[in-house]
């Protein structure tokens, strides 16, 4: 990308967008469009046609998605499909039909199968069952990169994919109802020492484990790939470390100051076992993350509940 070159971000409100913008702004591309959710419906097709048609982006971030934890993706199973595959479908199509020089779409590690062999490499996708309460978020998600894939192979676009692992940072969603585990955690936990609590139920059993990469992390490594990367292989950005949710209760309560106990509900779902990347194809491409975890709770912490 040249520093010039007209960059859509679609979605940059969220944490993944909103860190995207960060980084490009720190690197000096000045040029750099946005719409929010009131100004454009993505998933209104005649005006995502308008929109491409007047602004001609060069380069696109498609961030843009219907997000959540465990309990609004098994709630809004129909939202979350519909929303996702709308989204995408008139994104992708319109860069295509107006020329985008290159598209970076965002999937998702839940597109994996539910029990892939640790650490999941990018082709064990389609080798499996689907983790059940977040199936149709997945299928879309599966959808959107297949598209990127095939737009490639019969129009000879350059629209590649990642699958980032789970993700935390600025801007994250901290909502009861919607949120994903460890902004829910941090929430539960901060809320808990305030009000003096004596102990925060945390659903499941605790056992499954989780990767977690800092959102800047991810947005380096957008820009590292859309400027050296091409290929039908959508990419894996994580850590290549993970931890027991178990271990990142306590880690958060430690980071809180709370000096209450943690139960745990084991009438409430704990999703897939286990979800560690691979990620030797983006250690060879050149990027590896730099933040740790403990460090970048810590932050987070600090900046959205003691600022």
């Amino acid at each position: 990308m040249e520093k010039d070159s007209k960059i859509y971000v679609a979605g940059h409100t969220g944490m993944v967008g909103s860190a995207l913008l960060r980084k490009l702004e720190k690197e000096g591309f000045k040029n750099v469009i946005f719409r929010t959710s009131s100004q454009l419906d993505l998933t209104n097709q005649e005006a995502v046609k308008n929109f491409f048609k007047e602004e001609k982006p060069d380069y696109v971030f498609l961030a843009a998605a219907k997000v959540g934890g465990i309990m609004a993706n098994n709630t809004y199973r129909a939202d979350f499909l519909y929303e996702n595959l709308m989204i995408q479908n008139n994104v992708i199509h319109q860069s295509y039909l107006n020329g985008v020089k290159k598209l970076l779409f965002f999937a998702s590690s839940c597109i994996y199968p539910k029990m892939s062999p640790q650490p999941i490499k990018e082709d064990y996708l389609l080798t499996g069952k689907l983790e059940d309460t977040n199936e149709p978020y997945a299928i879309a998600k599966i959808a959107g990169l297949k598209m990127c894939e095939n737009y490639n192979r019969q129009y000879g676009c350059d629209f590649i994919s990642v699958m980032p692992t789970n993700l935390y940072g600025p801007n994250d969603n901290y909502d009861p109802e919607t949120s994903h585990v460890l902004p829910a955690l941090l929430r539960k936990f901060h809320e808990a020492k305030v009000e003096d609590k004596v102990s925060v139920e945390v659903w499941g059993s605790g056992e499954p484990k989780r990767e977690f990469l800092h959102v800047d992390d991810l947005a380096a490594a957008c820009l590292h790939l859309m400027n050296t990367y091409s290929g039908n292989v959508s990419v894996n950005i994580g850590t290549g470390e993970d931890l027991s949710i178990k271990e990142l209760a306590e880690m958060i309560k430690d980071i809180s100051g709370y000096s209450g106990a943690i139960t745990w509900n084991r009438s409430k779902p704990d999703g897939t076992p286990r979800k560690l990347l691979d990620v030797s194809l983006i250690h060879n491409l050149g990027w590896r993350h730099k933040i740790g975890l403990e460090e970048g709770l810590a932050k987070v912490y600090e900046e959205e509940f003691l600022m």
